[in-house]
């Protein structure tokens, strides 16, 4: 008899890397995530001269990325400063490398 998918367990590493993918789901996280990955931090207006997109479309993809781990965000009046998650983006990577075979 099979299982429904709310039957099954997890490892924490399954549920990890699942939010980490589901975060990188869409071609501007990706491009956000390549910014943050070459300089150590940016702010939410620069990342609008660098996307051609709404500062407030940029924020929910940046809102989705930290709700993940990925990013973190120090709110700099009246910026906010984003920065990779140094303890969850090298998690994420090995994730990644192990599930691809990297």
């Amino acid at each position: 008899m099979s299982r429904t998918l709310a039957e099954i367990d997890y490892s924490v590493d399954e549920m990890k890397l699942a939010s980490f993918a589901k975060a990188l789901g869409h071609p501007v996280r990706i491009q956000i995530m390549k910014i943050l990955t070459n300089q150590s931090c940016c702010y939410t207006g620069d990342l609008t001269e660098i996307i051609p997109l709404a500062q407030s479309t940029i924020s929910q993809h940046l809102k989705a990325l930290k709700d993940a781990g990925l990013i973190q965000g120090e709110i700099i009046p009246p910026k906010v400063k984003y920065c990779l998650n140094k303890e969850n983006w090298p998690i994420a990577q090995a994730l990644f490398k192990e599930i691809l075979k990297l």
